[in-house]
C-alpha cells in the first residue's frame, strides 16, 4: 500500500475535538491524522462545535460572519471543520474538502455516515464503543461500508448484535508521548468520574491509607462536577487531585501502579496501554475490553469484587518489589506485541481505506 495515491481522508463524528474536547477517541484520531500527514495523505476532521469558552465564542462569531454552517481551523496541524450538527453540514464540507473516503465514528455515526454516502463518499465506520444508542440508527443501513473495531471485544459485540464483520485495529499509541522511566510511588487513577469507577477508587484509597493516590482528570469536568469532586475527596488525606494535562509522561513518571476500576463497558481501555509503554502495571476491572487491554500486564478483577480484594491487589504491586518487577516486565512486553505496533496498525488502517474506495461504484 506504500505506492498508492495520496488519499484525502475525513474523520467525522458528533463528538467534540481538541481544544474543546479530549479523550481516547480524540487521541486516536489525532494519531491517525498525523500519521496520514507524515505519509503524504490529506486528513481533515468534521466534528461538533461547542459554544462555550473563548474558542467557542470566536467560532460562533466566525460562523455568523461567513454565513456558513461550519467553521474551519488548522490548530491541530490539519483542517478541522466544526458545526453545531455535523450531519447537517456534510454536503458543504464535502464540497469544500472533497474527501476520497470518510471515517465515521462514535456519536451520530449512522446519520453522519448516511449523509456522506448520499454525497457519494465511500465509508469506513470505526466502532470505538458499544453504546449502540449513540449510533443514531442501525449501522447495517450504511450499505457497503467497511468496519473497523478497536478490540476483539467490540468486534464480537457488533457481530452478535448486527452481524457486522469488522477488522480489529487496537488503539494506536505514539509511544513517545507516554513512555518514561517511572520513579514515583503513586497509585494513579485517571478519569475520576462515576463510569470510570470513582466510587470504587475512593473506597480503595480509604482502605490503603498509607499509600498515596493521584486522581487525574481525563474527560473535561464542568466547574460544578469539579467542585463536587474536590469536596468529596478533600477530607481524604492520601488522595490528591490534578487537572488534565497534555503531557501524560509527567503523570506516569510519578506512577508506580495504575488503577482502572471501570464500571463502564470499556471497548478497550487506552490508558492501560499508555501505562504499559513505561512498564507500569495495571489493576483494573474485567468490564468490556479492558481485560484485553491489561492482559498479563497487571491484575484483572471483577468490577464488583470486594474492596478488600482490590486493595490487596493494589498493595501487592505497590509494596512487593518482586511482584512489581514481574508485572512491569510483562507490561513492557505486552506493549511491544505485534498488534500494538504503530506502523503495522497504520498499514492495516490504510488498507481498509483503500478497499472502501475500491468498493465505491464508478459513475
Amino acid at each position: 500500500m506504500n505506492d498508492v495515491r495520496a488519499l484525502n481522508v475525513i474523520f467525522a463524528g458528533g463528538n467534540g475535538y481538541p481544544p474543546q474536547a479530549a479523550g481516547g477517541v480524540q487521541s486516536s484520531t489525532h494519531f491517525l491524522a498525523t500519521a496520514l500527514v507524515a505519509r503524504g495523505h490529506r486528513p481533515s476532521v468534521l466534528t461538533s462545535l461547542y459554544g462555550d469558552g473563548w474558542f467557542g465564542m470566536r467560532a460562533r462569531i466566525e460562523m455568523k460572519l461567513s454565513h456558513r454552517g461550519f467553521v474551519t481551523d488548522t490548530a491541530m496541524g490539519y483542517p478541522v471543520h466544526r458545526a453545531w450538527f455535523a450531519e447537517r453540514q456534510v454536503a458543504g464540507v464535502v464540497r469544500a474538502a472533497r474527501p476520497d473516503v470518510a471515517v465515521v465514528q462514535c456519536h451520530r455515526t449512522v446519520p453522519i455516515g448516511r449523509a456522506f454516502a448520499t454525497a457519494g463518499v465511500p465509508l469506513v465506520v470505526y466502532l470505538r464503543n458499544v453504546e449502540f444508542a449513540e449510533l443514531g440508527g442501525d449501522p447495517r443501513a450504511l450499505g457497503p461500508a467497511r468496519f473497523i473495531a478497536n478490540s476483539g471485544f467490540t468486534a464480537r459485540r457488533y457481530a452478535d448484535a448486527f452481524g457486522i464483520s469488522a477488522t480489529v485495529i487496537r488503539p494506536m499509541i505514539d509511544r513517545a508521548l507516554y513512555e518514561t522511566t517511572p520513579e514515583g510511588d503513586l497509585v494513579t487513577f485517571v478519569g475520576p468520574v462515576p463510569a470510570k469507577g470513582l466510587d470504587r477508587a475512593i473506597e480503595i484509597a480509604q482502605a490503603c491509607p498509607d499509600i498515596p493516590f493521584l486522581f487525574v482528570e481525563s474527560w473535561l469536568l464542568s466547574p460544578g462536577h469539579l467542585e463536587a469532586l474536590q469536596a468529596r475527596i478533600g477530607g481524604i488525606a492520601n488522595i490528591r487531585l490534578e487537572r488534565r494535562t497534555a503531557d501524560m509522561r509527567g503523570v506516569f513518571r510519578r506512577t508506580r501502579v495504575l488503577l482502572v476500576p471501570s464500571l463502564w463497558e470499556e471497548a478497550w481501555g487506552r490508558v492501560a496501554s499508555e501505562a504499559h509503554c513505561s512498564g507500569i502495571p495495571v489493576v483494573g476491572s474485567s468490564r468490556g475490553g479492558l481485560a484485553e487491554a491489561i492482559g498479563p500486564g497487571g491484575v484483572v478483577l471483577d468490577h464488583d469484587a470486594p474492596v478488600a480484594d482490590w486493595a490487596a491487589a493494589v498493595r501487592r504491586l505497590w509494596a512487593d518489589p518482586v511482584a512489581h518487577a514481574a508485572a512491569s516486565a510483562a507490561a513492557r512486553t505486552y506493549a511491544r506485541r505485534p498488534d500494538m505496533d504503530g506502523e503495522r496498525q497504520f498499514e492495516t488502517f490504510l488498507s481498509v481505506l483503500e478497499h472502501a474506495v475500491a468498493l465505491q461504484p464508478t459513475a
